[in-house]
């Protein structure tokens, strides 16, 4: 089991130290040009999460692999690279980009299909995925949300177009008042909620797409503990990422590791869908 943090949650270049903790580092999604994002204000606090509306503010394709790309790999760290866009020769071309300058620490790219606070591609996912497994030779993972009516079919769809594996979940659509002004708290209006309360529909997002697909799986919302892995892993995820917490607990990969060991992940590895009892995390 990789541990590895969510797209958006972690700047490597600015705290490196964080970073190191991981077995991998994925990058802020990258799209073709640059965007400046949203206007503030766009992240907020709520009781049970963060609403964040972004929206996927980046350097864009041409300056990351020029500048950015370069001094990640200075890190050390395997790196997963988030890529995103506008229709699926948006998504190939930066694909192949990152593909042709990559060298031998790029493990992956995530495409990132479900971001809620962009406008979505008008070409659907299997369309995006077909479109780069033809850019590149690099292992694809299909980053899906839980809001798809049917997130099996979905899943299923990917992984015959050519994803290597799926990255579960992205942030669900959300909103948060102002209490006084009984406004949204986030310019844009709605945001893309992560913490806690997204833990039980990742579960889910998991447990259905590892029956659907058996593809290898990044397992991510709510995950803030050693148990919160543990559940991921039951579930079909091979791996697991640490997104909202790293917030508040920059040192939680570190705390996490401490938390498993002694603990075998393999022992419980989709324990969720045999029926069995899987050890239970006693901190």
């Amino acid at each position: 089991m990789q541990l590895l943090n969510a797209s958006g949650c972690l700047d490597a270049l600015v705290a490196p130290e964080v970073a190191r903790q991981l077995d991998g580092f994925v990058t802020k999604t990258i799209t073709p040009l640059p965007r400046e994002g949203n206007a503030p204000p766009r992240i907020a606090e709520t009781e049970h999460g963060m609403l964040n509306a972004i929206g996927l503010a980046n350097p864009g394709r041409d300056r990351f692999v020029a500048e950015h790309l370069p001094r990640l790999q200075e890190l050390g760290l395997p790196l997963w690279i988030s890529v995103g866009g506008f229709s699926a020769e948006d998504y190939a071309e930066t694909c192949a980009a990152v593909s042709d300058c990559s060298g031998g620490n790029v493990h992956a790219i995530e495409l990132n299909l479900s971001c809620p606070n962009v406008d979505e591609a008008a070409d659907s996912a299997a369309e995006i995925v077909a479109a780069c497994r033809v850019a590149t030779p690099l292992p694809l993972y299909a980053k899906l949300s839980a809001a798809h009516a049917d997130l099996a079919d979905v899943a299923r769809a990917v992984a015959a177009a050519g994803a290597d594996g799926l990255s579960l979940i992205n942030t669900l659509r959300g909103l948060a008042l102002d209490p006084n002004t009984h406004r949204a708290t986030l310019a844009r209006g709605s945001g893309g909620l992560s913490g806690p309360s997204l833990k039980p529909i990742a579960l889910h997002a998991v447990h259905t797409c590892y029956a659907a697909t058996q593809l290898p799986i990044i397992g991510m919302g709510g995950v803030a503990t050693a148990q919160d892995v543990i559940d991921m892993v039951a579930c079909g995820a091979r791996h697991v990422a640490i997104g909202t917490a790293l917030f508040s607990d920059p040192d939680a990969p570190r705390r996490i590791r401490d938390e498993l060991e002694g603990f075998e992940l393999d022992d419980v590895f989709g324990c969720a869908h045999a029926g069995t009892t899987a050890r239970i995390y006693a901190a």
